[in-house]
């Protein structure tokens, strides 16, 4: 993603950043602003949060989205819905296709039972969001059903799930338009057992700017 394809999207960048891999990071939204998420690598999943940022008791509903939209995969046009009933945040563009919202995030209990006990002591996205988390007051019950972006996770038949090699090329994307102040909260996901991460966690970075007028 070069700087002038950067410049298309944003009249104003207020922050870019690259996150480095396995890490967490959370940053504010403001409503009318746009946060691009890039997979600078390819096959990078990006576990994320999202809470009205001036009342965290309001949060990405996992439900609420999936209900509301009738579809088990997020895309571009797809509204987050929260917890009451609104729109945190609508996906305006994506070059990956598909995103997950049903597998959760992994955690070092879930990695024990599916990966080994020797697999316990390895960092995971649930452990990232609540360092995260903590900062703004909260804590494990704030740790609700999350996005996982660029994440590939083919629904079977049968209704099993399947956690496969991700769909994103090196700098795929994906806008969301804050439709309210939004606080989002990422985990550069750490996991090396399943293939979401090709076996090995990279970096992304992170845009938030106002968007260019059409």
């Amino acid at each position: 993603m070069s700087e002038h394809d950067i410049s298309k999207i944003f009249s104003n960048i207020v922050l870019d950043q690259h996150v480095a891999a396995r890490t967490p990071w959370s940053g504010l939204v403001r409503k009318g602003q746009v946060i691009r998420i890039i997979d600078l690598e390819s096959q990078q999943a990006v576990d994320a949060l999202f809470y009205n940022a001036h009342a965290y008791h309001e949060r990405y509903s996992a439900q609420d989205t999936l209900l509301n939209q009738g579809s088990a995969y997020i895309g571009k046009g797809t509204c987050l819905y929260s917890n009451e009933g609104n729109v945190l945040m609508t996906v305006v563009d994506d070059t990956c296709g598909r995103h997950d919202t049903l597998a959760g995030a992994c955690s070092c209990e879930s990695n024990t039972v599916r990966f080994g006990h020797e697999t316990k002591y390895m960092h995971a996205c649930r452990e990232n969001f609540l360092l995260e988390v903590e900062k703004y007051g909260m804590g494990k019950r704030d740790i609700v059903n999350n996005v996982n972006f660029f994440m590939n996770v083919p629904v079977l038949q049968n209704g099993e799930l399947v956690i496969d090699d991700g769909l994103s090329d090196p700098g795929g994307y994906v806008d969301l338009r804050a439709e309210m102040d939004t606080l989002v909260v990422i985990s550069n996901c750490p996991q090396v057992n399943n293939p979401c991460n090709g076996f090995v966690p990279t970096p992304i970075r992170v845009v938030i700017g106002d968007p260019v007028s059409i």
